[in-house]
């Protein structure tokens, strides 16, 4: 996944930043009463609470067994990059203006609350897919940052941001460790974490309150989980299919476990995922000789790794042919729909609408099920 940050900067008049100056000192001077923990029902890795002058944000899973919570004061209006309490948060202006994002999963909610043009930069911007945000590469608004490791953090800094918005796979980045000391905030995204579907979908809130739109932010989210729970509740009563899932990867077949967000969606769509009863973190790895044992007989095959055709499996994997879903044509692929550089729309979007990829798989699943829905993320194998 790549990266995008986005930053906010502030040209001030010298009697501007004396008088502001003022007041960041006296809403410094003492920590702010809690007086609302805002709600957060399916996300894990953050909390938010409202203060008399903005909002606590606590990151605490922003990888995979984090040792550590990350702590940020969001306040609204020009304030010291640091306050005297304890623990001595983060402290982040709010609207942030000017942000740099590292992920594609980081472009939809800034996108569904219409602040495209705070994006400034975000590293390979080829794998960005969405249009408006794509006009925006193409003007030259958007700034490519590099890749990775590659990061140019001399690129970064010139382009003055409020916030970066990073990810972590293991750990801390060293790129973003000295971005954090050029005293600009780096924030870890977490959403990749989440298992539950609404839970990765949840964290538009930590957007909304960066933006000081923390309404639209709740609606976008709610109208998103009830349209998540309208399509469960169409197939709640409906016989299951068994769905089998994954690709081989020079000869390991890799799966999602059955209580990861792959595999909470294909409960919810009423599907018998053949390993639904694993737990873990990461994915299943079995040779092709096991998956053949437990999932041949599988009536759908879903999201068979970047393969778009029959013809094209069949040359990486004679033993494909094996299977009912393959031998049935009954195998659904995400590697299909892909933005106008080639970057995979699933990637990006899904985890921001898991009320879309929900509606996809019962569709697919359930096609007697009455549900007005064209298929998005997932299209038919090609031959």
């Amino acid at each position: 996944m790549k990266n995008l940050v986005l930053f906010l900067f502030c040209v001030l008049s010298f009697a501007g930043c004396k008088n502001e100056q003022q007041n960041a000192t006296s809403v410094s001077s003492q920590k702010d009463s809690v007086y609302e923990e805002i709600s957060v029902d399916y996300a894990t890795g953050f909390t938010i609470q409202a203060t008399e002058t903005g909002y606590y944000l606590t990151i605490k899973d922003p990888w995979p067994d984090a040792k550590e919570a990350y702590r940020f004061k969001i306040v609204k209006g020009v304030v010291n990059s640091r306050l005297p309490e304890p623990d001595a948060p983060t402290v982040i202006k709010a609207p942030i203006s000017r942000i740099i994002l590292t992920s594609t999963t980081h472009v939809p909610p800034v996108v569904l609350l219409k602040e495209m043009k705070s994006i400034k930069g975000f590293p390979g911007t080829d794998y960005i897919s969405d249009k408006a945000v794509r006009n925006l590469v193409d003007k030259g608004n958007i700034v490519d940052l590099g890749y990775d490791q590659q990061l140019s953090i001399e690129r970064l800094l010139t382009l003055q941001p409020d916030l970066v918005m990073a990810y972590g796979v293991e750990g801390e980045n060293s790129a973003y460790a000295k971005i954090a000391k050029a005293n600009i905030p780096v924030l870890y995204n977490g959403d990749w974490v989440e298992e539950h579907p609404l839970g990765k979908a949840e964290w538009i809130k930590v957007f909304g309150i960066l933006y000081d739109k923390q309404k639209e932010a709740d609606a976008i989210f709610k109208n998103i989980e009830k349209e998540y729970n309208k399509t469960k509740a169409l197939v709640v009563n409906s016989k299951p299919t068994t769905v089998m899932a994954g690709a081989t990867w020079k000869d390991i077949w890799y799966l999602p476990h059955g209580n990861s967000w792959e595999g909470k969606l294909i409960q919810d769509a009423q599907g018998s995922y053949v390993y639904k009863d694993s737990h873990g973190k990461g994915s299943l790895a079995y040779n092709v000789e096991r998956v053949l044992k437990d999932a041949q007989q599988a009536t759908t095959w879903i999201a068979p790794g970047q393969y778009t055709s029959y013809s094209a499996m069949l040359a990486d994997q004679p033993a494909y042919a094996l299977f009912d879903a393959f031998k049935n044509k009954q195998v659904y692929t995400f590697a299909l729909a892909k933005g106008e550089k080639g970057g995979v729309t699933y990637y990006e979007e899904a985890s921001m609408r898991p009320d879309i990829v929900l509606k996809d798989l019962v569709k697919i699943l359930h096609p007697e099920v009455a549900l007005n829905h064209s298929l998005y993320f997932f299209k038919p194998l090609n031959d």
